[in-house]
This record gives C-alpha cells, sequence and structure tokens, in this order.
C-alpha cells in the first residue's frame, strides 16, 4: 500500500511541477495553471507525508487462548523430555505461533508437538 501511494505522489508533484512550468506561455488564464501545478504538489507531498506515518502501538498485548477439549479429557503432568523435571504452565510459551517450552531445571527449549490419539 505504501508503495502505491509513493507511485502516485511522485505522479502528483511531476503533474503539479509541468502545470507551474507551462503556465509561463503567452496564453491566457496562467493562474488556474499555477494554482492547479500548486495544489497537486501540496497533495502529492501530504500523501508522501501519509504514506510515511508509524502506525501507533499501545504497550503490550496479551493474548488469551482458550481451548475446548473435546469429551472426557485426562490431563497429565508435564515433564521435561531432556530431565524428566516437572514443568508448569508458566513454562510454555507462545513463540511463532507454536507452544514452546523451557525447563527450569536443565534448560533445554523445545517445541511441544501433539501425538496422535489412536
Amino acid at each position: 500500500m505504501k508503495i502505491i501511494a509513493y507511485i502516485a505522489a511522485a505522479i502528483l508533484i511531476f503533474f503539479g511541477v509541468l502545470f507551474i512550468w507551462g503556465a509561463g506561455g503567452n496564453q491566457g488564464g496562467g493562474w488556474t495553471w499555477v494554482c492547479g501545478g500548486a495544489l497537486s504538489v501540496l497533495f502529492g507531498f501530504g500523501l508522501i507525508w501519509f504514506a510515511s506515518r508509524k502506525p501507533k502501538v499501545e504497550g503490550d498485548t496479551n493474548v488469551t487462548l482458550k481451548v475446548d477439549l473435546p469429551g472426557q479429557t485426562k490431563i497429565e503432568a508435564m515433564t521435561c523430555k531432556n530431565c524428566g523435571g516437572m514443568l508448569k504452565a508458566e513454562n510454555v510459551k507462545m513463540i511463532a505461533g507454536a507452544p514452546t517450552v523451557e525447563c527450569p531445571y536443565c534448560g533445554t527449549t523445545y517445541q511441544l508437538t501433539e501425538e496422535p490419539k489412536w
């Protein structure tokens, strides 16, 4: 979207300068060409300013993920694959959309995988 805005701004500025330059001829109505060219140049620079603005970011965003488990579900304690230490919910973090575990005992970090139930 920014690229389109920059291209449109360049076209507006180019034609605005041509209108202003072309107003110096011997034909009547030169001020209308100057005003039209000036408006085109101003609108082009305004479009560049609008496209270069950065969106407002308001602090950290917390995402809550709720899981609806089907039927009877047996919850088992999680243990580290490396050292066998007990893991808590605080040790599981979402990194790049994947659940990742960091063991507080041995420091091993690995991605959680769901094994098939059949």
